[in-house]
């Protein structure tokens, strides 16, 4: 199983070395980035082939998903898989020597698990145990790893060189994953993560198409939202207050709230 777990850690960083190459080489002169933003190019062409895959599939599956789930089976499905990170929040919470959002966390998994039945239900938030947040790239922020350049990833959007690496680590280390391994893992953690990400688009389909609508360049203003959203996180791990600033939530609709 060590073996495995190598192999897994030598891989990911293989994947973050190509796609540092790759940027390079997208990158020939005249065709450059902007100092805050080096691999621009090839992050635009990413996020048109992320925008093109989600017109075509994503979207219509994530519309066919609402249309027929009932909002009650959808809300139960989100609180499940949401539940399901609790652990690695927790553990990335007291990475962060965060120990009150940990003992939170803590008891928000114990409740929800064991009262709200597997995490369907959330009596955790009713009793004062609101979520946290809690992910390997706040930590690796909090241990002082810089940002890197901004990154648009296949599939899982803008990111970031640091937070890249973190969601390799939350991915490897966030139930199914370490939980039921091998073959059925995989296939486990596949379908627990497609679910996941169709509900998560369902409940912003609104959301997503008014920023789209409404951006002269949908490229810079994601990107603008999403680092103002990464910052307000960022600040939680170190124990700072958000900033007062409404931020929009590309994960979230403010028309379908989560429950």
């Amino acid at each position: 199983m060590k073996g495995c777990h190598f192999a897994r850690w030598r891989s990911l960083s293989a994947l973050v070395l190509c796609i540092a190459l790759a940027g390079c080489a997208a990158m020939p002169g005249g065709e450059r980035g902007s100092s805050d933003d080096p691999l621009e190019p090839v992050n635009r062409v990413v996020l048109d082939i992320n925008t093109a895959l989600d017109n075509a599939v994503i979207k219509p599956m994530a519309e066919i998903y609402r249309q027929n789930v009932p909002p009650f089976v959808r809300d139960r499905i989100r609180s499940a898989i949401d539940n399901l990170a609790e652990p690695r929040i927790f553990v990335n919470d007291l990475l962060q020597r965060r120990a009150d959002a940990a003992g939170i966390t803590f008891n928000r998994f114990f409740l929800n698990t064991t009262i709200g039945v597997a995490g369907m239900f959330d009596p955790a938030t009713q009793r004062g145990f609101p979520k946290q947040s809690g992910d390997f790239g706040q930590t690796l922020y909090t241990w002082g790893v810089a940002d890197g350049p901004y990154l648009v990833l296949l599939f899982f959007g803008p990111s970031n060189f640091r937070d890249a690496f973190g969601l390799g680590v939350d991915l490897f280390t966030t139930p199914p994953a370490l939980v039921v391994t091998g073959h059925a893992g995989v296939v486990t953690g596949l379908a627990v993560g497609a679910v996941d990400g169709i509900d998560l688009r369902s409940r912003n389909i609104e959301s997503l198409d008014e920023i789209i609508a409404s951006a002269l360049d949908y490229y810079s203003h994601l990107k603008s939202i999403t680092r103002q959203r990464r910052q307000a996180q960022l600040r939680e791990a170190r124990g700072l207050e958000a900033e007062a600033q409404e931020l929009i939530d590309p994960g979230t609709s403010a028309t379908e709230p989560q429950k």
